[in-house]
């Protein structure tokens, strides 16, 4: 097989912080709509935040048309990027912690992140502001008012020196800010709080005191020897993750109210159909990112039956404040595809007409999506340079039914789940026989796990927010997956009012386990490794596995390290750091079931998921679920 790379070989935008060939002309009149309504909003003198919903098939261009929003606006606006979340009591934690990754995305032809962009020029137009309505400036206020007027960025260039004159200016930016922010806004809730810790993440040029930083910008508890290197004080162990997001969310708005209008997009939201409660409270989470987030264009990208579904779901006043603006997002015509698959074939120095017969490229370009195109014009590219056989060009009617058939089943399972029915273990010969056929299905889910892993790898020494709610919620999304045909029961165990690591008790006809996560630190970590290793000793018939990612801290304190051995003693207790495999093929799983669900990859949930446990069988996930057989 030869290594000579298909120009069709990647078709799929997985974050609008990706690059891949833009042919302007496609959904160029829906990109210049969405400019002006930023252009509405910073000229608003009210600031209000508005809503458009982007509506289009799977595979037609949604996440590309953000893409292309992030390539060319980047330099002005920022751009955040909010995936589906996962748990219900954790929404807006989820979308702040999203956020959070998207402001460390560096700005093209630049040294600088989105959060680096946006906190230089906020802070130097409050501080230039305040400063030209002062007469009889001293001379550190003089060169202070002189060296941000010069450029915003030199609040790092210049004022990022570790010397006794550049203490000071800085001592006197958290000065002037912090009474700004009272004046303008008070000093109630968490907001004042915050806006001293982005002017500790400005003033500091240590990477590691800026990761400590923006760990403790996102609500975490720090140690105290991490607390002491960035001057900072802990968060109280009662925090309101919720409204200490929706807070933290408003603060950068507020900001921006200094710089340019926030782009907060929305997207791969296909799941939520699953989950009732999940999506009420992402309902009510985006009416309230609305009422307390200016300054904001807020997109949310969808298919046309999810949009109808969720608009006779959520209250309308939500939606009202959603859909201000309908994008739809029609199938290009086929002169315009053409151009773009002519696009990714000049990239390598091709040309289509040279590449495909006319009849080839006529079966590439009568495809329904531009994703279908680039896939079929890969499935040619691979056939004519590799010899590998061609997927079947069309479906019979009998397996378009078929197919809407099991569609059907699977979501009679779903239902049957939800309302606690027995779900049948035993499936019909016929339906057993297509599951496990073998067929293209197999290497269609071994090339996906190979080609996400790799992205999964790139990935993991970013700077991310790792959530034990998070996490929990990848197991739950997973154990329903596994649910529609396997026997499995799911639940919390609970200890009086006392808090708990986040976790999930699954129960399978041979064992039950209970999964958990507790990434926090501090005195957070200890007491709730105590209330734990209290249900462990309850409850000798469960095994109790609990999660920590390698790359959080390594717990040093003696309590902690005293309930991490007493955890590891119990005949039916580990305690496991989660190195880079388990990481990656956790994330694997998870991935699969979301991109399924969210058709960016065409296959039978049901088939892709007993195709996994034979690929991965060593997975600590996988094993579990193997076990309900």
């Amino acid at each position: 097989m030869t290594d000579k790379p298909n120009p069709f070989g990647t078709c799929r935008v997985d974050t609008p912080f990706q690059n891949h060939a833009d042919l302007k002309e496609i959904y160029q009149d829906e990109f210049e709509i969405l400019k002006s309504i930023l252009t509405d909003i910073k000229h608003d003198p009210n600031s209000q935040s508005k809503g458009a919903v982007v509506i289009g098939e799977a595979g037609c261009g949604k996440t590309h048309l953000m893409m292309r929003l992030a390539k060319e606006l980047l330099n002005n606006n920022r751009l955040l990027f909010i995936r589906q979340p996962n748990n219900p009591n954790a929404v807006l934690f989820h979308i702040y912690s999203r956020i959070l990754e998207s402001f460390v995305e560096m700005i093209p032809n630049s040294h600088y992140s989105q959060l680096e962009y946006l906190l230089a020029h906020s802070f130097s137009k409050i501080i230039i502001e305040i400063l030209n309505k002062k007469d009889n400036l001293t001379k550190n206020r003089e060169n202070l008012l002189k060296t941000l007027s010069s450029d915003p960025l030199n609040i790092y260039k210049v004022l990022g020196k570790n010397t006794e004159n550049k203490r000071k200016s800085w001592q006197l930016i958290e000065k002037l800010t912090l009474d700004w922010w009272a004046n303008t806004y008070g000093f109630g809730g968490y907001s004042a709080s915050i806006i001293k810790g982005l002017i500790k993440f400005c003033s500091y040029s240590d990477p590691r005191k800026r990761e400590l930083v923006r760990k403790w910008l996102s609500g975490n508890q720090l140690e105290a020897s991490e607390l002491d290197n960035i001057k900072l004080d802990n968060w109280s162990e009662e925090i309101s993750q919720e409204e200490f997001s929706l807070e933290a969310i408003a603060v950068f708005a507020k900001l921006s109210l200094a710089d340019e209008p926030l782009i907060i997009i929305f997207d791969q939201l296909e799941g939520l159909k699953y989950h009732e409660q999940l999506l009420l409270r992402f309902g009510e989470a985006v009416k309230e990112v609305f009422t307390h987030v200016p300054n904001s264009l807020i997109i949310i990208n969808l298919f046309p039956d999810r949009w109808e579904q969720m608009k006779t779901f959520l209250d309308n006043a939500i939606v009202d404040r959603i859909s201000q603006y309908e994008l739809i997002l029609n199938r290009p015509t086929n002169d315009k595809l053409k151009r773009l698959l002519a696009l990714k074939a000049q990239a390598y120095d091709l040309e289509i007409d040279k590449l495909f017969k006319p009849k080839e490229l006529k079966v590439i370009l009568n495809q329904n999506s531009i994703r279908r195109v680039l896939n079929w014009a890969s499935h040619y590219y691979r056939h004519q340079v590799d010899g590998i056989p061609l997927p079947h060009k069309t479906r019979s009617f009998e397996e378009e039914v078929r197919e809407e058939f099991q569609t059907l089943k699977d979501e009679i399972a779903w239902l049957k789940q939800q309302i606690k029915a027995p779900v049948p273990v035993q499936q019909d010969k016929a339906i057993e026989d297509r599951l496990i056929t073998p067929s293209n299905d197999e290497q269609l889910v071994r090339d996906y796990l190979n080609q996400q892993k790799a992205l999964l790898e790139q990935e993991y020494h970013k700077n991310v927010i790792i959530s034990d709610f998070d996490d929990i919620g990848k197991v739950i999304t997973t154990a329903e997956a596994f649910k529609t045909f396997k026997p499995l029961e799911t639940d919390c165990l609970r200890l009086g009012k006392r808090k708990l690591p986040e976790h999930l008790l699954i129960k399978t006809q041979k064992q039950s386990f209970v999964i958990g996560f507790l990434h926090v630190s501090g005195s957070n970590f200890s007491s709730r490794l105590k209330n734990f290793n209290q249900l462990v000793v309850n409850h000798k018939d469960i095994r109790f596995v609990l999660f920590r990612d390698v790359r959080e801290t390594t717990i040093s304190g003696k309590v902690g390290k005293e309930e991490i051995e007493k955890l590891n003693n119990a005949s039916n207790g580990r305690f496991i750091y989660m190195e880079k495999e388990d990481r990656l093929s956790f994330e694997l799983i998870y991935k699969l079931i979301v991109d399924i669900q969210n058709q960016d990859l065409e296959i039978d949930l049901q088939k892709a998921l007993i195709t996994l446990e034979n690929i991965m069988s060593d997975s600590w996930l996988i094993k579990i679920f193997k076990g309900a057989e």
